[in-house]
């Protein structure tokens, strides 16, 4: 992906996308900080938010903590846990507002997230405002619809210093 210095970039991070692929593919959790790094490079970094599920366990804290001091706005939810058991922690809509939100401030926007739903974003942030959208995912889980319509794919299984050691 051909980057240029002035560009102003915009980074979402679909974490819970990113923690389950990382996991069930690899065994590993993501390294975000080198995530950050590489969707920035030596681009001007407007904003980097990373959006979270919060669940019952205490040591999500130290996680949250850890992305706030690598330079991600972390917004947290709740998870929701209906009647029978099932669970949901979507944020696709957040991210898709958000980055509407942004659009106008943003040359490029970086998706990280192989999440298929996120098409029309792209699709709409490429034609309506101009920006160059970019995505990081992991090759083997992302929507090739996805990898298609967007201006560059990184695939993070492609390369260890994505990944840490669970």
């Amino acid at each position: 992906m051909v980057q240029y210095k002035a560009q102003r970039v915009g980074v979402f991070v679909d974490v819970q996308n990113m923690y389950y692929s990382a996991k069930n593919l690899f065994d590993a959790k993501v390294n975000f900080g080198k995530v950050l790094e590489e969707a920035v490079g030596s681009r001007e970094l407007i904003r980097a938010i990373a959006y979270t599920v919060k669940g019952p366990q205490s040591d999500e804290d130290n996680f949250f903590s850890a992305l706030e001091k690598i330079g991600f706005e972390v917004k947290m939810r709740p998870l929701q846990v209906f009647l029978g058991g099932a669970k949901k922690g979507d944020w696709d809509v957040g991210i898709c507002m958000d980055a509407i939100r942004m659009a106008s401030k943003l040359d490029v926007v970086v998706l990280v997230s192989g999440d298929g739903d996120f098409e029309s974003l792209i699709s709409y942030l490429k034609y309506s405002h101009g920006c160059v959208v970019e995505v990081i995912a992991f090759g083997k889980t992302a929507s090739s619809k996805l990898k298609e319509v967007a201006d560059g794919f990184l695939d993070l299984g492609d390369q260890k210093k994505f990944l840490l050691k669970r």
